[in-house]
């Protein structure tokens, strides 16, 4: 049950994820041809205000799945989405676009998709089946960045948005046919649900919730700018491909030793710490080295990736385990909630410091996130999870 279930939601999230994803290689050139495309601060309004609908819709959306369950709230998330499609497809400026793509972050299922993971997995399980959501995402980007470039030449953009309405449809399918149902136990109850005060005031969730807010800020400020660093070194947009595929896979193959270790409360800090400073070595990398070549721009998104991974599975399996079942969805809500808002923080800010500082500007201002981010993560002990019969708490990082 729980690898039918790992296999159903991650194949749900690889949908509609790929209908986000797969615009980024192909979008800047289309604004271009769109009434107030040419300003790069709109286009990374664009790329980045589903995270806005996202960030304010998670809570609820969580919240909801705790009241009345994960599956109804997962599909009438993926409505939306495929209303914002529709909407995005037939724009025909970029504000139109920016609409649609508001619409789009309205559908926020991330929220009830991770509790819903949570509820049916084993804890002793849990950071491999969220490292399954998390591979099946990045092996998702690493598709669309190929198929984006050709699905435009056949079809537009304006038809990859009209597919994703499609693929929206696809994953309500995958929901309803093959998605276990959670157990009751998983569902709230109305005075359960009182404690949403003690989530947001929890100094553990607290920090992995800003540590979701500074990676997805700092992801989507790198790639505002890194496809125009990596045309300037001198590959043509159309091969970009070539450097986000081996970068996938090798990432994924380099680190998946870690995931294991990131399920055991002894070696999940040093885990989470390697992964940062793989983001901080190659956001200063970035900011600070010459990049003359695509293949030493590779290398660096190597380490960025390499890091990334890893914490893309640990960080919502440690706030699955901090979580009491019943409030599970609204934990995770909250953190979900800091994620997206992560993501429309960093594409907005960094489309907005590429245009006015230069392209550093963008890498700086991930770099500092991160680090804010590692001096609170060294300073963190290990949360008592439930069933903990702890009374006193260690270092959670080696000294």
């Amino acid at each position: 049950m729980e690898r039918r279930a790992t296999g159903a939601l991650a194949g749900l999230y690889g949908l509609r994820m790929f209908g986000l994803f797969i615009i980024l290689p192909v979008f800047a050139l289309y604004a271009e041809t769109l009434p107030g495309g040419n300003s790069h601060t709109l286009v990374g309004l664009a790329l980045g205000s589903y995270g806005l609908t996202q960030a304010i819709l998670q809570i609820p959306f969580g919240w909801a799945s705790d009241r009345w369950g994960r599956k109804p709230i997962i599909v009438a998330g993926l409505l939306f989405f495929a209303a914002g499609s529709v909407v995005a497809a037939l724009a025909h400026d970029i504000v139109w676009v920016i609409v649609g793509r508001t619409l789009q972050g309205a559908g926020a299922i991330s929220a009830a998709v991770i509790a819903l993971a949570a509820d049916l997995t084993r804890d002793s399980v849990r950071t491999r089946a969220m490292a399954a959501i998390g591979i099946t995402i990045g092996l998702t980007f690493g598709l669309s960045i190929i198929a984006g470039p050709v699905l435009n030449t056949l079809i537009g953009v304006p038809g990859i948005f009209a597919m994703t309405a499609i693929l929206a449809a696809g994953a309500i399918w995958v929901v309803i046919s093959y998605v276990p149902t959670a157990p009751p136990r998983a569902v709230a109850t109305t005075a359960e649900a009182s404690g949403f005060r003690a989530a947001l005031q929890d100094p553990v969730l607290l920090r992995l919730n800003f540590g979701v807010f500074a990676l997805h800020a700092s992801l989507m400020s790198l790639f505002v700018q890194f496809p125009l660093s990596l045309r300037g070194a001198g590959l043509p947009a159309a091969e970009h491909w070539k450097v986000y595929l081996p970068v996938m896979v090798v990432s994924f193959v380099l680190v998946a030793p870690l995931f294991r270790r990131a399920d055991h409360r002894r070696t999940s800090a040093p885990v989470i710490g390697f992964s940062l400073f793989c983001l901080a070595a190659a956001q200063a990398a970035l900011a600070w080295l010459p990049l003359p070549t695509p293949m030493s721009m590779a290398l660096v998104l190597l380490v960025y990736f390499a890091g990334l991974n890893v914490l893309e599975a640990a960080l919502p399996a440690e706030v699955s385990r901090r979580a009491p079942a019943g409030l599970r969805g609204v934990a995770v809500g909250i953190y979900s909630s800091l994620q997206f808002l992560g993501a429309f923080a960093g594409a907005t800010t960094g489309g907005w410091l590429s245009q006015r500082y230069g392209a550093a500007a963008a890498y700086w201002f991930g770099l500092v996130l991160t680090l804010v981010w590692a001096v609170l993560a060294a300073t963190q002990r290990p949360p008592l999870y439930n069933g903990d019969t702890r009374t006193k708490e260690t270092p959670a990082w080696p000294r």
